[in-house]
């Protein structure tokens, strides 16, 4: 139990040394993160369309 309480400790301590964006900062990258998502999503979803389209024509 020493352990975890000091391994708690730690974290507490190393925690203050992180530099935390700002709020602007962090729903700036959330923003980017899911639009970039949203965009490789379309991308894969197109791709995967006209292959399976490309492969219905071949096979038929």
């Amino acid at each position: 139990m020493a352990k975890f309480i000091n391994y708690l400790k730690d974290t507490k301590t190393e925690l203050k040394h992180v530099s935390w964006p700002s709020y602007k900062q962090a729903a700036t990258y959330t923003a980017l993160v899911i639009g970039i998502s949203i965009l490789v999503a379309l991308f894969t979803g197109a791709f995967d369309y006209l292959f399976s389209q490309g492969l219905d024509w071949f096979i038929q």
